[in-house]
């Protein structure tokens, strides 16, 4: 199942027929259907509408140059009518609208002190978001594609996530002798977007491709090309800005665009950690290819 939902992620744009899908997880296309719904709380159908109209939303806003037209056919609709449809059902405003309220709300963020800099400085969350995008150095980098082995979270981003590395996978990482390797945090879910219990996280580290370990873990590969890399340093509560920064503010002005590979913060095995502040270093990656 976790093969099921992981390539329905990557091939959003194409037809995804139940039939296809039950041959992914092996299943017969009825005993799939009913296992599904089980597993997920939702229909099949139910979750592929939710997943096109998510990844769709988080598209409008961080590839404000790319045509609606465009985005609704790269996540499986057909038309912009059938699109606009079903985005309104699901958000209760148009595509346009929704692109547009959000670019008002980077404009807001963008403005220099001085411009109208009661209402730009009205929100702390406005200010120090304004300071990462500042302060961030993207570099575009080609990464191979790697084996991981993970554990899954759902539910809420935030604290709940160090909970989860340090009451579950650290234990689980130390009775399989994986310390001291590279790890990557893998958000599968846009938090301003996904409700809150949906909400997906990969805790994986790197391991062998034959890699077979105790636990409940599941292995898959973090597809390889290029990505944009910012550095963050800081602590768990400032990481949402910092991934705002580069997503929201960074991205529709870099010329480069969103595919369907998955969003990860890279920790590799020499970044620091600050004990007493809880201050530490990642790299926030996002794939990147051509508008």
């Amino acid at each position: 199942m976790h093969r099921v939902v992981e390539h329905i992620d990557r091939h959003l744009d194409e037809p995804l027929q139940l039939e296809r899908l039950a041959a992914v997880a092996h299943f017969s296309p009825f005993h799939f259907h009913r296992l599904f719904s089980a597993w997920m709380g939702e229909t099949l159908g139910d979750y592929l509408r939710r997943r096109r109209l998510e990844v769709a939303a988080q598209r409008l806003i961080s590839q404000p140059a790319v045509p609606v037209l465009e985005v609704a056919l790269s996540v499986g609709f057909g038309s912009t009518e059938a699109f606009a449809r079903a985005f309104k059902t699901r958000f209760g405003t148009t595509p346009s609208s929704w692109r547009t309220a959000k670019d008002r709300n980077r404009s807001l963020l963008n403005r220099k002190p001085g411009q109208a800099a009661t209402a730009a400085r009205r929100n702390d969350e406005f200010s120090k978001s304004d300071s990462q995008e500042a302060s961030m150095n993207v570099k575009i980098i080609d990464r191979k594609p790697t084996t991981v082995a993970y554990l899954r979270h759902v539910g809420p981003y935030g604290p709940e996530l160090s909970e989860f590395w340090e009451g579950t996978v650290l234990p689980w990482m130390q009775t399989n002798r994986l310390l001291g390797r590279p790890r990557y945090g893998i958000s599968l879910d846009d938090p301003g977007i996904t409700a809150p219990e949906r909400l997906r996280y990969d805790a994986a580290i790197e391991v062998e491709p034959d890699f077979v370990g105790a636990g409940q873990h599941q292995k898959t590969s973090i597809p390889g090309g290029k990505y944009a890399a910012a550095r963050f340093n800081g602590t768990g509560a400032e990481l949402g800005e910092a991934w705002m920064a580069l997503l929201r503010d960074w991205l529709p002005g870099s010329g480069l665009q969103l595919d369907a590979r998955p969003l990860f913060e890279y920790y590799a095995p020499d970044m620091a950690m600050d004990l007493k502040t809880g201050a530490f270093e990642c790299d926030i990656c996002i794939p990147v290819t051509k508008l």
